[in-house]
């Protein structure tokens, strides 16, 4: 009961922080990104982001290629934690645009290319990398057709091999289409604190300054041009040439050969639109099969909820059977129905008793409130709209912080446990530093490994040193103390008291006809079933570049997965209990957090079944990696929410049982 009493008060703190917050600016915050307006003519760059490829996973440096620098030299963007973590290195880019111009113009020719970068073209080509460009904070968008359906990419290829040809072509011309909506001044004004998202409207008097255009859309289509390289070599950067139709004869087009100069130019078109700004990421959030998606999520909703409303009514009549016949009995009816019926009534003397291992359960456990208290918390801000895609990594940074931040619930709930099982606090300082360093350390030692790989591969996702000394100074200077302080207040809380008292001599467990763990592990298959259909969205999102924006189908699809592993692991805690076996705490534990080998079952078959494009074993062994993380801080939160149930449930059990 004390846990449950800890995840309200501590959302109640978030909560009334965010409020704080709200009272004390004098304006309104706009999640996501804030609208800016440009004037006719004015100038506008795009940006780069890394290389990407959904066969390696590995993202590399734009420039890394041979490709136009700007003229001032390369310049990287700010970048956020979550922007590092994933691998992302936004550079400015040669690309200008003038609002509302339509131009076509000469970018830059490359010296003749050498052996190395002829090499390294080929590669990127052959793995399938994107250019990922950016203007005014919306990726480039790019339609292909496959198989005669229309697909919707962000970016544009490095390169491509014709089928039948043993040559490689580079994209050296870009059509690009910017969508814009005019826009006239009401009254406000637009304040921003850049790409990462903040934004404040205030009231303005001077209605011009936000009058102009605002940039929804923006698509590209490319094509390979081989042109005369003596000819193009007199130009300058920005000098205007004739407009390009994509050839479609190889002859015409680019190739990647030693020696070769490659010419690069590019279009723009600007085209008016009737999107307005608050709506021009819808067109990259749509989902493929949205139908499916919806009926896929409703009907796993009510088959869960009709499996676990049968498993819950019949629960509830068999323990009230049991309890009503066992209290209406005299003392001497019960001693001789003790003596004669076997069943959870008689590990009276047992039900309490300190469990193996108690000191790793209690570290899992406020381990597992941590993540839990993150996890509900995050997709509770995503599904208000505070976690929009064009804040690029404040998903990952804001999961980041909140897990620092609760670790003052990880070393309350731990040491609160801790005190309970043992009857003091004596050691929970120890306690308090297992839960500081336990999932961090096993994820630290994981990433560390992948990091090796990465850096062996010169890729951009490689965590470099100096993000490595911030998140170990963000352990220790933040986690840390607040785990430390949880834990003391952990130790002043005052202490469960168990119902019943506990015998000096353990009774022994009849032996059972099944193996308990067979059950514990089977017992995991009905989470999952709640949680399937997700996560193949979610990883599709993750390893296939698309956009995952359903957080309100993850909210509901969380609240049941709550539901549901309180309920599983409540029966099969019970279910254990009547056959005598009073060792109910790990099994409690695991009978829900055993959703998480399923989860990583079902990573591996997506890896093997869905994710064929996938190719290497840097890739794969990155991929297993990622997924043995996740499948880790499953097995956590979902065994932290059917232990606290459980223990509540056995509390209350036993605490109805009239006891001498």
């Amino acid at each position: 009961m004390a846990l449950f009493i800890l995840f309200k008060r501590t959302y109640l703190v978030l909560f009334t922080y965010v409020l704080f917050l709200g009272h004390i600016c004098n304006g309104f915050y706009l999640p996501g990104s804030y609208m800016r307006t440009y004037a006719p003519g004015e100038e506008i760059y795009a940006k780069v982001n890394s290389l990407t490829s959904i066969e390696t996973e590995l993202p590399f440096s734009y420039y890394s290629l041979p490709y136009c620098p700007p003229s001032g030299g390369v310049k990287k963007s700010a970048e956020n934690l979550g922007e590092l973590l994933m691998g992302d290195q936004i550079d400015n880019s040669p690309y200008r645009f003038r609002m509302n111009v339509n131009e076509s113009v000469f970018l830059c020719t490359t010296h003749p290319l050498n052996e190395h970068e002829v090499k390294l073209l080929k590669q990127r080509t052959h793995d399938l990398y994107q250019v990922n460009m950016i203007l005014d904070n919306l990726p480039a968008m790019r339609f292909a057709s496959q198989n005669g359906v229309k697909i919707q990419w962000t970016g544009f290829p490095v390169g491509f091999t014709p089928s039948g040809s043993k040559d490689d072509y580079i994209i050296n011309h870009v059509k690009f289409r910017v969508f814009v909506h005019e826009y006239e001044g009401a009254g406000v004004q637009i304040i921003g604190t850049g790409e990462e998202g903040m934004g404040v409207i205030s009231n303005s008097d001077d209605k011009k300054k936000s009058a102009g255009y605002e940039i929804v859309g923006f698509e590209v289509f490319p094509c390979s041009v081989k042109y005369d390289p003596e000819r193009m070599g007199k130009l300058h950067q920005y000098d205007s040439v004739d407009s390009v139709n994509c050839p479609l004869e190889l002859e015409k087009s680019q190739p990647i050969r030693e020696q070769e100069k490659i010419s690069f130019t590019y279009e723009v078109e600007f085209v008016k639109s009737n999107v307005r700004w608050p709506s021009r990421w819808d067109a990259y959030l749509k989902m493929d099969g949205a139908r499916v998606h919806w009926f896929s999520i409703l009907n796993s909703l009510m088959v869960i909820f009709f499996l676990a409303g049968i498993v819950f009514v019949i629960f509830l009549r068999t323990v009230r059977r049991d309890l009503t016949r066992y209290e209406d009995l005299d003392k001497e009816s019960q001693a001789q129905m003790n003596e004669e019926l076997s069943g959870w009534k008689l590990v009276v003397g047992d039900v309490f008793r300190e469990p193996n291992y108690s000191k790793l359960l209690c570290v899992m456990i406020g381990n597992g409130v941590q993540i839990t208290g993150m996890t509900v918390v995050t997709i509770l801000f995503a599904a208000f709209g505070f976690m929009s895609p064009a804040s690029r990594g404040m998903l990952l940074t804001g999961m980041i912080i909140l897990y620092l931040l609760l670790g003052t619930g990880a070393g309350y709930a731990g040491v609160y446990l801790w005190k309970t099982i043992k009857g003091t606090s004596e050691g929970w300082r120890s306690v308090s530093w297992s839960i500081a360093f336990f999932f961090p350390g096993i994820v630290f030692a994981i990433l560390t490994v992948l990091n090796f790989i990465l850096w062996g591969s010169n890729s951009t996702g490689a965590i470099p040193i100096s993000l490595y000394f911030i998140l170990l100074s963000l352990l220790f200077c933040v986690s840390v103390p607040l785990t430390l302080l949880g834990g003391f207040l952990g130790t002043r809380a005052e202490q469960i008291q168990f119902p019943v008292r506990t015998n000096q001599i353990a009774r022994e467990i009849p032996a059972q006809k099944y193996p308990s763990w067979l059950l514990v592990i089977g017992a995991g298959t009905l989470p999952f079933g709640t949680l399937f259909i997700e996560l193949f969205f979610i990883l599709s999102s993750i390893w296939l570049g698309r956009f995952y924006y359903v957080f309100g189908f993850l909210l509901v699809v969380l609240m049941l997965l709550v539901v549901v592993c309180a309920e599983v692991s409540v029966v099969l805690t019970y279910m254990h209990l009547c056959v005598e076996d009073w060792q109910w705490w790990w099994k409690a534990f695991y009978a829900s957090g055993s959703v998480a080998v399923y989860v990583f079952l079902y990573s591996m078959k997506y890896l093997v079944f869905d994710l064929k494009s996938l190719s290497g074993p840097v890739s794969a062994i990155l991929y297993l990696g990622y997924s043995l993380i996740a499948a880790i801080a499953i097995m956590l939160a979902t065994g932290t929410i059917g232990f606290v149930t459980s223990f509540y449930f056995v509390h209350y059990l036993f605490s109805s049982v009239k006891i001498d």
